[in-house]
């Protein structure tokens, strides 16, 4: 039955034509369409010439940046055993010592926190001065003279620790004085 139906509407094609709709027949059916159907399209955005030139010179000026900054990082880094072995292993040696040092002065800090601040103080400064030398070996000409001032900044760093933890020593001695008498019998 739907071929026969088919074969109708092809033979009487032109029957079925011969009507139009009027021309105000959209205009009404999109004003009974709800609002949200009814709203009209918003033009594209298009970008001008101009902004998107701005905005790829933007990018590559934080590219830039971001990549000297790597750089400044990674000239920083000096391998000390490439400048003298010696000297590396004396610098690891003497930053191990300082790092012990320091958790044992640190054991202060509750009982006597001025004089831990105090101190600290002092570290801090030479602490300060080892990193301005650990900056200037990766520009320095004379990199070997430089390892040699910063060795020698943590010699003087364990020595100050070793006077400050034994007036500590001497310090907990005399606030303590009965531990060292013997009773007389």
């Amino acid at each position: 039955m739907s071929k026969r139906l088919e074969d109708f509407i092809k033979n009487n094609r032109e029957e079925f034509d011969d009507l139009e709709p009027r021309a105000n027949l959209w205009n009404r059916i999109e004003n009974e369409l709800p609002q949200q159907f009814n709203e009209q399209k918003r033009p594209q955005k298009t970008f001008s010439l101009a902004f998107v030139l701005r905005v790829a010179a933007l990018v590559i000026l934080v590219m830039g940046a971001c990549f000297a900054v790597y750089l400044r990082n990674e000239r920083s880094t000096v391998n000390l055993a490439a400048i003298n072995p010696e000297y590396a292993k004396q610098q690891v040696h003497y930053a191990s010592l300082i790092a012990t040092q320091r958790t044992e002065l640190k054991t202060i800090a509750k009982s006597d926190p001025q004089l831990y601040k105090e101190f600290s103080a002092e570290i801090a400064k030479m602490d300060s001065t080892y990193k301005k030398l650990n900056n200037d070996l990766a520009t320095s000409p004379d990199q070997e003279a430089v390892l040699r001032a910063m060795i020698r900044n943590l010699q003087i760093q364990t020595e100050v620790l070793n006077q400050q933890l034994n007036v500590i020593e001497q310090f907990n001695e005399f606030k303590n004085p009965k531990k060292n008498e013997t009773k007389d019998i």
